[in-house]
């Protein structure tokens, strides 16, 4: 069955994104907190990540070509440094709204309505957050889990949101809901100081992580018992791509065609361990001392 475009997932972001915009926007016009103007800010800064989202997948879909010959996958990474940018900016205008409303609080209006309004907008976002984040687990699309990820925050921001609102009304103390803008405006921070640490890994080149690396070197181990041993095993991430190399040791004595073959088979059970992964071997005679003065480049982080 042929899979959808990882396009069209964000697409559906950027169309959920204005959507639950725009309803937040209804909410806070209904009661005038600023929690609630805090949460539509935050979906404003949704809508435009997901706009980047959508350019930088259309960009790391392209196929190889001569300047690129590894593809462009890496440029989903710029999306989610992208993303935890526009976060963080739009947590800095949601921290000075609610320093503004916290020395003049203003009591709230139609607080029913308004929670009504932004739980719908909430639903609206954990359901396309839970799609995103399974598409983009199994197809391993950075651009997309960012997505996912930013989305979740949004939800759980909402739920203090609604809490902030229902307890302001309960309570009549109209310094709650900008206490809690602000505390809201840190916590969103963090996440976008978050994603934007992710790309930076990203981009440089960080090695796969370590359930992976092990099956690599299950794989190679297994090939001990016919007189191979391996060093120099390098890995790197590129968004859904997957690269290693690594300098096969054999037996002097073998023919070319033998030592070929058995490195053909070995690269084939590592992309049956890890479907996709893009392999370069290197083979050497076990037998020469030189073949061992590389042994410094065998470490798992480039």
């Amino acid at each position: 069955m042929k899979q959808r475009p990882l396009t069209q997932y964000a697409a559906l972001s950027v169309a959920a994104a204005v959507l639950t915009f725009l309803l937040k926007l209804v909410a806070w016009k209904l009661t005038g907190s600023v929690s609630l103007l805090s949460d539509a800010l935050e979906s404003l800064a949704n809508l435009a990540a997901a706009l980047v989202a959508l350019a930088s997948l259309a960009v790391a879909v392209r196929p190889e070509d001569e300047e690129h010959a590894f593809g462009h996958s890496k440029a989903e990474y710029f999306a989610a440094g992208i993303e935890g940018a526009l976060i963080m900016i739009a947590a800095v205008a949601i921290g000075w709204t609610a320093i503004e409303r916290f020395f003049s609080p203003q009591a709230l209006t139609q607080p029913v309505a308004g929670i009504a309004v932004s739980v719908l907008a909430s639903l609206v976002n954990l359901w396309v957050a839970r799609l995103l984040y399974k598409v983009g687990r199994e197809r391993r699309s950075v651009a997309l889990e960012a997505d996912a990820k930013h989305l979740m925050t949004d939800v759980w921001t909402s739920v203090v949101v609604v809490a902030a609102v229902i307890l302001v009304a309960l309570t009549g103390w109209p310094w709650l809901d900008p206490a809690l803008g602000l505390l809201l405006a840190f916590h969103i921070i963090a996440t976008g100081l978050k994603l934007v640490r992710e790309s930076m890994h990203g981009l440089m080149d960080s090695a796969l992580p370590g359930e992976e690396l092990e099956m690599i070197r299950g794989v190679l181990s297994k090939y001990a018992a016919e007189g191979v041993q391996y060093h120099a095993l390098r890995t790197r991430r590129a968004a859904a791509l997957r690269f290693a190399s690594v300098h096969l040791l054999m037996p002097g004595a073998w023919s070319i065609s033998r030592g070929h073959d058995l490195a053909e088979r070995i690269e084939r059970d590592l992309r049956i361990a890890i479907p996709g992964l893009i392999i370069f071997t290197h083979l050497e005679p076990i037998e020469d001392p030189v073949s061992w003065e590389d042994v410094t480049l065998e470490r798992e982080k480039i």
